[in-house]
């Protein structure tokens, strides 16, 4: 059907050729010195939290499931000492564990309207998709590829992820769909694309086969399957570059118009909010990236801190704690749908169990998210004293911001009150240092990793645009048994 000035998907237009024309054209001389700063941090922080995911539960029957798989040998299994495998697999594998403890950054939002004004969890679905790529480009070519050229694939990623993340309604994230396997599938796609050298017409239709493949719902939040979306976003997005260099056919305007994807995973959105705007400025440096301190969802975060600054400004031990209430508006506490937790999934989305570990450890971190420390008798009784309450009043101030308070219940009968600070730490504006994200590192390798191995892991990922060959990444990365 032939569009007209009347048809209200008429301003649906324009984004797939926009982004695939950045795609194609980004060169690392082009990348300001801000965003390659920030670049190096995320890739820092992806590693980080793809060690600590290895662990995780669902990784042990991901793992017999790829292994199972065979295929040709084009990209190591991060963290494996064994052979080779599908690139796509490889990409599955690495994208997962970045995901599997909640605990990879977090998009900020320019407009107006969006939750807790964040987006998606950009690093993870271009950073797995981009090494995945290098692997393969060195098997295919016998030439490694060099920190530039994966800085570049990384940030193309990352920047067609978030401003695409930018143009899609709201309603995409509110309806159920969890933007980070959704729209996280066409950032790899694009980080994919550009590490294989494909011209711009094969990178939109590279976008087009990405559109049906993007997916994942929040049904699953809580669930193994909730970070199997990121890695599913990283495998689709090399079989989606690869199927497209092969010739295969796709829609070339597959975000846009009454069919594309902005119409009907919205349904609807506003591409001319970020059309021209691919890298000009990259969302990376602004509206900026959160890189958590926490492995939960970052609307959590500011209650948790404010927790431990209730705890630490009047002397507290847990055994002073009588009672803790924590007050917020529908966008803090619908999300957040666990009360008791019983397993380190549940408490990932369960208050009670996030601000009993703040109180009875201080911290909350890999030793924390584990099933033996939910299910000890310890966090069981803290959390039967802890609850979650709306407040209207809270609610009244809007949604732009992650808002809460905490009151708390001494036992010597001392009440004691603590607003979260909006300025949540990690964010942009309140950032984790250099020394604070090596810290967070550590925490996630440890037991993995021994000291001389994470030094030289650190000294790679910030001289990263001098190495000849990021293949040493991999090499940093060996935690798995032989």
């Amino acid at each position: 059907m032939m569009m007209t000035s009347a048809d209200p998907y008429a301003a649906l237009s324009g984004l797939t050729a926009a982004a695939a024309r950045f795609t194609v054209g980004l060169r690392f001389d082009d990348i300001d010195a801000e965003t390659l700063r920030l670049a190096r941090r995320c890739v820092l922080d992806g590693l980080g939290v793809a060690l600590a995911g290895s662990e995780q539960h669902g990784m042990a029957p991901l793992r017999r499931f790829i292994e199972r798989q065979g295929g040709v040998a084009e990209a190591r299994l991060l963290g494996s000492p064994r052979g080779a495998l599908p690139a796509h697999l490889a990409a599955l594998w690495f994208g997962t564990a970045g995901h599997a403890m909640d605990w990879d950054d977090t998009q900020l939002a320019e407009g107006p309207g969006r939750p807790y004004g964040l987006l998606m969890h950009p690093t993870m679905p271009p950073l797995a998709a981009s090494l995945a790529a290098a692997e393969l480009v060195l098997v295919e070519t016998g030439v490694p590829v060099d920190g530039k050229r994966m800085l570049t694939a990384f940030c193309a990623g990352f920047e067609v992820g978030c401003k695409i993340a930018e143009a899609i309604t709201p309603d995409h994230y509110m309806r159920g769909f969890h933007t980070s396997g959704t729209i996280g599938t066409f950032a790899a796609t694009a980080a994919a694309a550009n590490m294989l050298g494909l011209d711009e017409k094969t990178t939109a239709q590279a976008l087009g086969i990405a559109a049906s493949s993007a997916s994942g719902v929040r049904a699953n939040f809580g669930t193994m399957t909730k970070p199997l979306h990121v890695g599913r976003a990283a495998q689709n997005g090399i079989n989606a570059a690869l199927l497209a260099r092969e010739g295969f056919s796709a829609n070339e305007e597959a975000l846009d118009g009454r069919w594309g994807y902005l119409a009907i995973a919205g349904p609807g959105g506003e591409p001319a909010l970020v059309r021209d705007r691919f890298g000009a400025p990259h969302t990376m440096a602004s509206p900026g990236v959160s890189i958590k301190p926490y492995p939960s969802g970052v609307l959590t975060h500011p209650s948790m801190d404010a927790m431990r600054a209730l705890m630490a400004k009047n002397g507290l031990a847990p055994v002073d704690i009588a009672h803790v209430t924590l007050l917020a508006g529908s966008n803090v506490l619908g999300p957040i749908r666990f009360q008791r937790a019983m397993t380190e999934l549940e408490g990932k989305f369960s208050f009670q169990f996030l601000l009993s570990a703040i109180i009875l450890r201080g911290k909350a971190g890999k030793a924390e998210f584990t099933d033996a420390f939910v299910a000890s008798d310890e966090c069981q009784d803290m959390q039967g004293r802890i609850e979650t309450r709306f407040d209207q009043g809270i609610e009244d101030m809007g949604w732009d911001k992650i808002r809460s308070r905490i009151e708390v219940r001494t036992t010597d009968g001392r009440e004691i009150v603590e607003w979260a600070d909006e300025r949540y730490r990690g964010g942009p504006d309140y950032p984790l240092t250099d020394a604070e994200l090596e810290e967070k590192a550590r925490d996630c390798a440890a037991g993995l990793l021994d000291e001389d191995r994470l030094d030289r892991l650190f000294g790679h990922v910030w001289a990263l645009e001098t190495l000849p060959d990021v293949g040493v990444l991999f090499d940093d990365l060996c935690w798995m048994d032989a």
